[in-house]
Parts: structure tokens; sequence; C-alpha cells
């Protein structure tokens, strides 16, 4: 057994119960678990102690939503919104033919480069869904090719309908033969429910299929406009509903009831302009939130969760505090996850030092990179 002390910590974030944040504090890590979290002065021996100088200390980003296995560049399309067009879910269909046709070298070593700037700015916890090949080989590859860089991947062949098929034969074949492709590579199933990609009765079909697999459901809902997709996601059980930008009072006391967790993901509206979600509603419901990236080629091309941390404070009304919970715990409970999100004993150790006293600069400085190498 190795262990390492971590010491001299300013400000230590564990999210545990009954003492959530330590001042002045240490940390043990053993055989990469966390085994003692308390004040500096009653730290135990270790084998290997770090000083981190008064710095925070946070748990690692846990990114519960991003779209990472696909090929090209969609910077034409930003700069047409960013010039006043509009934003619509068909430029998808351009990352489809550039996924299709790059090699699986290319797709590993784009998804491995992405990966390295997530947990450069401190997210040791990814979830990747497939979605950009849209035939059942292409499919599989990108989830095939998932496996081996997360244990978090996700089928989501129903993003769009390809060209030249139709709505019902599609759903037949996300439904058959493509699911069982997938479904060894996958944990979860996923629907793009929106108008222009499935509406209700696609996104039931489909995410019951993938439940009747093995498959755990989670949801886009609602990002576009008002829709079924919440509704859904609470029927059904899904573990997240993920956007959530165009809420009912109906849907918001669904979420609170059925103790789905809302996904906010706003470099989306960053990247489309469109209204972001208004995450105080949410919170004052009672509702779990995770924030996380939707790191994509189209609406939200960024790896950073400190930046999206630095939009949730900004632009959805959320607190440093409640902005770093949901980019942490929040991420792991829509990833049903209790080993990561936090730093209480037991949990894996994804121990962050902040070139900073105290977790707040990540919204107090945004841009700036405040994550240390471990």
């Amino acid at each position: 057994m190795t262990s390492q002390l971590f010491t001299n910590i300013a400000e230590l974030v564990t999210w545990d119960d009954e003492h959530p944040i330590w001042s002045d504090a240490a940390l043990l890590v053993e055989d990469g678990a966390v085994a003692w979290v308390g004040a500096r002065t009653d730290a135990p021996a270790a084998d290997a102690v770090r000083d981190v100088g008064g710095r925070s200390v946070i748990p690692g980003f846990v990114d519960s939503h991003s779209h990472l296995i696909f090929a090209g560049d969609r910077s034409a399309e930003f700069e047409a919104r960013m010039s006043g067009q509009p934003y619509a879910a068909g430029g998808i269909r351009t990352t489809v033919a550039a996924t299709r046709a790059a090699s699986d070298d290319q797709l590993r070593a784009n998804a491995a480069r992405l990966i390295g700037e997530m947990r450069r700015q401190g997210t040791t916890t990814v979830e990747i869904k497939s979605g950009y090949g849209l035939t059942a080989a292409d499919e599989a590859r990108s989830l095939r090719i998932a496996a081996q860089l997360t244990s978090e991947t996700t089928f989501l062949g129903a993003h769009v309908v390809p060209d030249g098929t139709s709505p019902e034969a599609y759903v037949e074949l996300v439904t058959g033969a493509m699911l069982t492709a997938c479904a060894p590579y996958a944990r979860w199933v996923d629907v793009f429910c929106e108008a222009g990609a499935f509406g209700a009765d696609a996104t039931r079909t489909i995410l019951t299929a993938g439940m009747a697999a093995g498959l755990l459901p989670r949801i886009h809902a609602n990002q576009l406009t008002y829709g079924p997709g919440v509704q859904l996601a609470c029927e059904l059980g899904a573990a997240a509903a993920d956007h959530c930008t165009y809420l009912s009072d109906a849907d918001v006391d669904a979420l609170a009831a059925a103790g789905v967790v809302a996904g906010l993901l706003p470099g989306v509206e960053f990247s489309t302009r469109h209204p972001y979600p208004d995450a105080r509603r949410l919170l004052d419901a009672g509702v779990t939130l995770a924030l996380a990236t939707d790191c994509n080629p189209g609406s939200s091309y960024t790896s950073s969760m400190p930046f999206v941390l630095a939009l949730a404070v900004r632009e959805l009304g959320m607190t440093p505090r409640e902005a770093l919970w949901s980019a942490t715990m929040g991420g792991a409970r829509s990833l049903r996850r209790t080993d990561v999100g936090h730093l209480r004993t037991g949990a894996r150790a994804d121990v962050i030092v902040l070139d900073a006293p105290s977790y707040t600069h990540l919204a107090y400085r945004p841009g700036v990179p405040l994550v240390l190498p471990s």
C-alpha cells in the first residue's frame, strides 16, 4: 500500500454531508482512494507529502454529456450563427459525413486529444455519446472507440434521421440491428427528442428498446423549444434530461417529483445565442442539477468545465458553490455514480489542486488556467 498526503490546503471541498468544505485542511490518499480528510494539524503520516501551498483542492469535474467521437470542423457554421443565421439541428449531418469517412485511428486520436484538454482543465470523469455514424456499423465503431476511453458510453443512434431514410424505417433500424450491434459497448441509451429529430412516440419506442437490452435511459430534452422530452424522461425513470432550456411549470414539477437530474449545458447557449436555461427556477423547485460541456463540433465546441461553471454563475443564476456542486456531484448523480464527484473517505482520489485560495476563483477569474498539473 502506498499513501500520499495533500497538506496545507486553504480550502478543501469534499461535499461530505456533515463537513462539505474544510479550511486549513489535509487529505490522505491510499492506493487511489481517499483514506482520510480533516484538519491539517491532525493529519496522519504518509509515504509521500505534497504541500499545496495554501491553495484550494476540489473533486475532479464529472462531465456527464459529451459527443467526442467525430471528425471534421464546423467553424463556418459557427461564424454564420454569429453573423445572424439561426441554429438548427441539421448541421449534425455535416459531421456524420466526415465521421463516416474517418478512420478508427483518426476518430480515436481526435477524442483522445479532447479528453487531454478536459483533463488539463480538471475533468476526471467523462461520458461519451455516439451519434455521428447513424448506421449500425458506424455507431458500433464509435462506441467501441469510446469504450476504450471511458466506461460512461452512450448509444445515441437516435441523433437525427439520416438523409434518404424514412423516420419509420430508421426507428426500426435503431431499435433492431443497430441496437444489437451497439449494446455491448454502451451503458446508456439516449434520444434527441426535438422537432427536426425524434418525437414523443419514437423517443419512447427507442428508449424502451434500449432499456430492454439492458441500457439505462437518458434524454436530450427541451433544447430548442417546449416539447415532450422532460415528461418522457420522468415517465421512463431516466437518469437525466439534458438541456432543459424551455420548461413549463409542469416540466419543472415533474423533474423534482421524479428525481430526474436536469443537465444544463450553457456552452450550447453561448454558441447558438439561444436563451440560457433558468437554473434558479429549477433549484428553487428542488431539482438536482448537473453541468456539462456538451462538447461537440457544432453547437458547443468547448472542453472546458471551468468555462461552463463560469457561464452558470454569470448567466444561469447559480452561486459559485452551486455551480461547483453541479459540475462535480451533480454530474456524478447524472451518471448514477457514487465513487466520483466528491472527496469523502472511500471516493476515487480525483484530487484537483487549483492555483487559487478558493474554488470561487473558477468563476471569479474566467478563462484563466487554474488547474495545476497532478
